[in-house]
């Protein structure tokens, strides 16, 4: 079904935005609240744009810009926010990877 990497979702701070690829709208209400107020968190405390794409082989990446000379992204704490994020809601994430790897690529569950 795909072949490249995927965008799940992202938030922006510069356009107050947030997007769910609609190819996920299967998901839970509840994962999808989740995620929408995960990534919109993370960018009013840190600013940028924060996308959580799925990468060929199904693992799910956090990937971070910034406007160029932004004084209001904080580029430290982006990183302390992301290894939080990483650690607080690992059950989420790891369950995310394997329903992108199920649903979407195909593989068997062991």
């Amino acid at each position: 079904m795909y072949e490249d990497r995927v965008v799940l979702c992202c938030a922006n701070s510069y356009e107050e935005k947030y997007y769910l690829n609609p190819d996920f709208s299967g998901l839970p209400d509840s994962v999808k609240n989740e995620l929408k107020i995960m990534c919109v968190l993370y960018v009013n405390d840190v600013g940028g744009i924060l996308s959580l794409v799925y990468e060929e082989d199904g693992c799910l990446c956090f990937e971070v810009v910034s406007k160029e000379f932004d004084p209001l992204f904080d580029d430290i704490g982006s990183q302390l926010k992301m290894k939080q994020l990483k650690t607080e809601k690992q059950d989420l994430l790891q369950a995310l990877q394997l329903y992108y790897k199920v649903f979407f690529l195909g593989e068997e569950v062991e």
